[in-house]
């Protein structure tokens, strides 16, 4: 189902840019950046998020507002390491790294990261119970379990499935139905995450696809499910909203720590 990226006449027009008084693609805080998404590569595939080599993540590049990371055509999650993520720029030029991206990575995240600037993190995938609720009527998510909570305000649908991103004029549009949310259910599709770092946006995918899984078991059991009452639905999302930060921050240095114990590869 993947496609290898090619670029085509008026995609890939400009050669890498001399980028002064920006962060050297090799310097630290590029460095971290690339651990961050890596661990976030891993700890996806282990937990069964990941699609075969399809689907993808990406991270605006400290101090780069026209570069990207994002993971390379033919690795599975579980491969990737921090050194194998691509720098790619919105005409399609891979600045630094081996290979190429995935046509509709590019198609799509280069388009988000340019249509929408706020959105400095953007992970897509086919995680199975966010998916399955993309295909069902109606609006995904039914506010009834805690954890959904996190999200309520927060989410898109995105209605029109035109098959796969290949070409810019698809990731626009998709860029235009996500509008001001951070969440996006792509029907028939799967789920967008974005996020102003790569901590918030894993925070966020994750307990999405928690959220999404307690729903199914919930609506499986055949019984009705109860909403949980607006105003305390309400109250309960801005208190979570309060600690997201330094949750999703430590939550993602909890990751690091188990995959420098159990799968140290990812620092390669």
């Amino acid at each position: 189902m993947a496609h290898v990226f090619t670029p085509t006449a008026g995609t890939a027009t400009a050669a890498p840019r001399d980028l002064p008084n920006r962060p050297a693609l090799d310097s630290d805080i590029v460095r971290e950046a690339r651990l961050d998404l890596a661990a976030c590569f891993r700890t996806a595939a282990r937990l069964g998020l990941h699609e075969g080599i399809c689907n993808h993540f990406s991270a605006m590049l400290p101090g780069y507002d026209d570069q990207f990371l994002v993971n390379p055509y033919g690795l599975a999650f579980g491969e990737v390491t921090a050194s194998s993520l691509l720098v790619c720029d919105f005409d399609g030029n891979v600045v630094a790294g081996s290979g190429a991206p995935e046509a509709t990575a590019f198609y799509i995240h280069a388009r988000l990261h340019l249509r929408l600037p706020r959105a400095r993190v953007a992970l897509h995938t086919h995680m199975p119970y966010a998916t399955a609720l993309s295909m069902t009527a109606g609006d995904p998510l039914v506010y009834a379990g805690q954890t959904a909570l996190k999200f309520r305000g927060r989410v898109a649908v995105d209605p029109d499935y035109n098959g796969l991103a290949l070409d810019t004029g698809e990731g626009d549009r998709i860029a235009a139905a996500i509008g001001d949310a951070d969440i996006v259910f792509m029907k028939h599709h799967g789920v967008m995450v974005l996020g102003g770092s790569i901590a918030e946006a894993w925070d966020d995918l994750y307990y999405l696809e928690r959220a999404c899984q307690v729903q199914c078991i919930a609506e499986s059991t055949g019984r009705k499910i109860l909403p949980v009452p607006s105003a305390v639905a309400e109250q309960t999302a801005r208190q979570m909203r309060a600690g997201d930060g330094a949750s999703a921050r430590s939550h993602l240095a909890s990751l690091r720590r188990r995959l420098d114990r159990e799968e140290p590869d990812y620092r390669l």
